[in-house]
């Protein structure tokens, strides 16, 4: 945890930035997202939007942005299939062909790249690509099998399990989708997405970071993303992660920053003070009581969040959920 003097804005010269769960949920806006990063370009921060989803071409994510309110073009998104087209040309020869086990995405970032997108084993293809794609079938999944039996590499575009649903229930995501061809070929994937390094490679090719601020509401992959990176970051709470799951975050998870939403790209954030054992940040001070943390005082909840992951981020070993929750309960954050 750590304090910025000024606004986010200023201190990063490119906000890379996670999509669902941040900018919109579905085909839904979060609220403040499109002024947060409004006030954010004017203030001459760069914005990228960073997403493990490689069913869609950048034009597609791009149309959606413009569509909740974030006017954006092809050249400001940053895909898994565009870091795992990316790493196959830096090891296959220019025209080599690769089966794709996806969408259009994948294909699309493929041809860019100069390589020939195949969908048969029997085409003999060098590489096996596969993403996530509602309409995957099994024929495909069989096809890359085979090509990976035969000694083609085999190259995942992200590892997520899970994919939001529509009804607030998760779906299986590619990383379940990968583990079919795992198990028929015997052969592990070389994943390119969040939180490996490829895609944060990506990202820092195609915008030129100097400086660059992860935003994400996600600890395992866009946080634990920037710290592969060695990027700070920015957890926002308009997503899948709680104040209690950020609180018990093992140390690849931990970020650097807190807000409750995009609005944090604009404000400065306090830094965190204390002598011994105990934090304090605004008009909040956090303690270790016996095996809980206790925490008093007043003023802002989010202030009072900062104190607390100092004290409970202390150790590598996560805290407890037990040893926070009568201390977050005072802050009406939610216990998640």
């Amino acid at each position: 945890m750590r304090g910025a003097d000024r606004p986010l804005s200023e201190a990063y010269d490119v906000a890379l930035l996670d999509l669902d769960g941040v900018v919109y949920t579905g085909h839904r806006p979060i609220p403040h997202a499109a002024e947060s990063l409004a006030k954010a370009r004017a203030a001459g921060q760069r914005l990228a939007f960073v997403t493990n989803n490689a069913s869609r071409t950048p034009s597609a994510v791009a149309a959606l942005l413009t569509e909740v309110g974030v006017p954006a073009a092809a050249e400001d998104v940053v895909t898994s299939a565009q870091a795992a087209a990316r790493l196959l040309s830096e090891r296959l020869p220019t025209g080599a062909k690769v089966l794709v086990v996806g969408g259009m995405g994948l294909r699309h970032a493929l041809r860019a790249r100069g390589l020939r997108p195949v969908s048969v084993a029997s085409e003999h293809p060098l590489a096996v690509v596969q993403g996530y794609d509602p309409m995957l079938s099994y024929g495909l999944i069989a096809e890359g099998a085979r090509a990976v039996m035969d000694g083609a590499l085999f190259v995942g575009s992200n590892g997520d399990l899970t994919i939001p649903g529509g009804d607030g229930q998760p779906k299986p995501g590619n990383g379940a989708l990968l583990q079919v061809i795992r198990a028929a070929a015997g052969v592990d994937p070389v994943v390119t997405g969040k939180p490996e390094l490829p895609l944060h490679r990506e990202s820092i090719l195609r915008t030129g970071a100097r400086r660059p601020l992860v935003v994400g509401d996600r600890l395992d992959t866009d946080i634990e993303g920037a710290n592969n990176g060695g990027a700070d970051s920015l957890l926002v709470f308009t997503g899948v992660t709680d104040p209690l799951r950020a609180l018990t975050a093992e140390p690849r998870h931990r970020p650097t920053y807190l807000s409750p939403d995009l609005t944090g790209l604009l404000l400065p954030h306090p830094a965190v003070g204390g002598d011994g054992e105990a934090r304090t940040c605004g008009g909040w001070t956090a303690g270790p009581a016996g095996d809980e943390i206790e925490l008093t005082g007043r003023g802002d909840p989010y202030d009072g969040l900062r104190a607390l992951c100092a004290v409970a981020w202390r150790s590598d070993e996560p805290v407890r959920p037990g040893a926070v929750t009568t201390a977050l309960s005072r802050l009406g954050l939610g216990l998640g």
